[in-house]
């Protein structure tokens, strides 16, 4: 396992914010109060200690009166005042549930705080778009080539699965710990005055079951390492694949269709067996280091319970002892040795915590990483003419090879471009550097001020109602029915305006051209300045893509439009052509174009 250090740091980066934020006093109140709940139960044990002793005893000496004292009400004795166990297990029950209560309290209190604050920092700058770009996940569109470094992968697991392991274990965790400290040095006082002197070659050892006690912890600690430490890379490896399976079914569920036409359900299930074959690979991997540690684990525990007393016999059958102080002594040494055996006994949670806190910390890195490349971008500064201008730009991938070298362009308002190029030249590419989201370049790029709306190939639905598709981003409330029900129909949708409420997997049930109508209608309620169209009309057929454009530049007299298309029914519809052309040495070169006939 990695340095102990190293580790805690990372613990505390990752929690610290929260009990720092402006919810502070409800969870260091809310922590506090789990603490003290945790540490009268310790408090309890303590008494039970005494209890115990008691109750054996009176059953040794047959006395009864000291017998039904005990169980129902008080005795004083040689101890002081010792409550009846119906009292001690009532306040005991009270506590117990109460401690859980408050737990769980904290924990979702504390998850929903991570949560937000997570999606706050994956969301701010773009960085989740960063982060994709250069993540070992496929992506859309031949402009990208999208490889990156380890830790990016999955981020809907991290938010959702690993931060709630997380939150839940770093509690328990942190909690049991502090319990069994507090216990150590609780049971460690009892049984050192319990222990008593035992001669050894001649020299008297004070306390001598203490000095077992921890001997014994200390020897299966050293042992469970030895044999434990492999579970931690393996736990971070197999929350990889449970993600990489998980993330290739939701993409078939996603692409049933295409699946479908293609008949490529074989592949499909190969490509699933191979993905879950790894997963069980490494599953295997656990179950056999786990058998080794849990066999080590029970045999540990099993000792335990007998050793304390073959320890103590001696004292006991020579009538230093009596009975209930025989099961004081071998319940403090429990007790002793439990708490030093803590990491015996919580290894594979210990392992599997850390791989969860290596996975949030990945991310965080990466989020960080992102959002300081993000800022490192200038801003789209202001046009003071109302025309887009490149000035010396250069747009490169991810991997450094170069789209377009040193491109000056201005683009006026009133005047409609039509961007055309060989498939993966960089059309789309330079769309989102015109969009201030492509990380990766040189150069500036200068906005007009006035309202903007960029369309890709494959349009986005968020999910909820078609209203809310359809008003995105401004939100359902944003536009009165009528505005979106004539959006609609001006989009060819008629005949889903009565659906404006139904929310069942739209992207499902749209078909392709449906959802680039849907997109256009977004267009028709916005009525942006500038309309930026990327292929937004590739699904549809050229007569119903016609009729479309038709309909944006009737609807849209005072926008602005700039297409990525290629058929000559699309570039009709423009007053200039961009060509994107890619050298020899594949290097882009805008090249403006006369517009052919259609």
């Amino acid at each position: 396992m990695r340095g102990l250090f190293s580790l805690l740091k990372d613990v505390w980066r990752l929690a610290a914010p929260y009990y720092a934020s402006r919810d502070k006093w409800s969870a260091r109140g809310l922590l506090a109060a789990i603490i003290v709940l945790n540490l009268s139960l310790v408090g309890m044990e303590v008494v039970l200690s005494f209890w115990n002793r008691a109750f054996y005893n009176a059953l040794q000496d047959k006395d009864w009166s000291s017998f039904v004292s005990l169980l129902f009400f008080y005795k004083d004795g040689p101890d002081g005042l010792m409550p009846g166990f119906c009292g001690i297990a009532a306040v005991f029950i009270v506590v117990s549930v109460y401690r859980t209560y408050l737990n769980q309290w904290l924990q979702i209190n504390w998850r929903r705080w991570m949560t937000e604050y997570l999606l706050d920092q994956w969301l701010a700058d773009r960085a989740y778009y960063r982060i994709s770009l250069t993540a070992n996940v496929n992506g859309q569109g031949g402009d990208t080539a999208k490889a990156g470094p380890l830790g990016t992968d999955n981020p809907d697991q991290r938010i959702a699965e690993d931060l709630r392991n997380f939150v839940n274990d770093t509690l328990a965790l942190g909690l049991d710990l502090l319990t069994s400290v507090v216990s150590l040095f609780s049971f460690i006082a009892i049984l050192w005055s319990l222990s008593g002197d035992l001669k050894l070659f001649g020299w008297a050892i004070p306390g001598y079951m203490v000095w077992v006690a921890l001997l014994y912890a200390g020897f299966g600690t050293w042992v469970t390492h030895l044999v434990g430490h492999p579970l931690a890379l393996l736990s971070f490896r197999q929350k990889t694949v449970e993600a990489d399976f998980r993330f290739a079914l939701v993409r078939l569920r996603e692409n049933v269709e295409g699946v479908a036409l293609h008949a490529g359900e074989a592949d499909e299930h190969r490509g699933l067996s191979t993905r879950f074959a790894a997963l069980a690979e490494n599953w295997w991997a656990i179950m056999r280091r786990t058998k080794m540690l849990n066999g080590l684990i029970a045999g540990y525990g099993q000792v335990a319970s007998v050793f304390p007393i073959i320890v103590a016999a001696p004292h006991y059958f020579a009538g230093n002892m009596t009975l209930g102080g025989l099961t004081q002594t071998a319940g403090s040494f429990g007790q002793v040795q439990a708490s030093l055996s803590w990491f015996v006994n919580m290894y594979g949670a210990l392992a599997s915590w850390r791989a969860t806190v290596d996975r949030l910390t990945t991310f965080r890195t990466a989020i960080e990483e992102a959002r300081a490349a993000a800022t490192a971008i200038p801003s789209l500064p202001p046009s003071d003419d109302g025309s887009w201008h490149l000035e010396d730009l250069t747009l490169t991938l991810p991997d450094g090879r170069s789209l377009l070298s040193h491109a000056d362009l201005t683009l006026a308002p009133g005047r409609a471009v039509v961007v055309s190029g060989r498939s993966g030249a960089g059309k789309s590419t330079l769309f989102r550097a015109l969009a201030g989201i492509w990380p990766f370049g040189s150069g500036q790029v200068r906005r007009p001020s006035g309202s903007v709306l960029f369309l890709p190939q494959r349009p986005y639905i968020p999910l909820g109602t078609l209203r809310h598709a359809v008003t995105y981003p401004a939100g359902a409330a944003a536009h009165s029915d009528a505005a979106v029900i004539d959006a609609l129909r001006k989009a060819g949708l008629g005949h889903l305006e009565a659906k404006l409420d139904d929310g069942d997997s739209l992207a499902q049930r749209l078909s392709g051209g449906e959802q680039q109508r849907l997109a256009l209608a977004r267009a028709l309620l916005a009525r942006p300045d500038w309309l930026f169209l990327d292929e937004a009309t590739a699904s549809l057929d050229p007569e119903a893509e016609a009729e479309l454009y038709a309909t944006l530049k009737r609807e849209l007299p005072d926008t602005t439009i700039v297409s990525i298309a290629h058929r000559p029914s699309v570039a009709a519809f423009h007053d200039d052509r961009l060509v994107l052309d890619q050298s020899a040495d594949a290097t882009g070169h805008l090249v403006p174009t006369p517009l052919q006939p259609a």
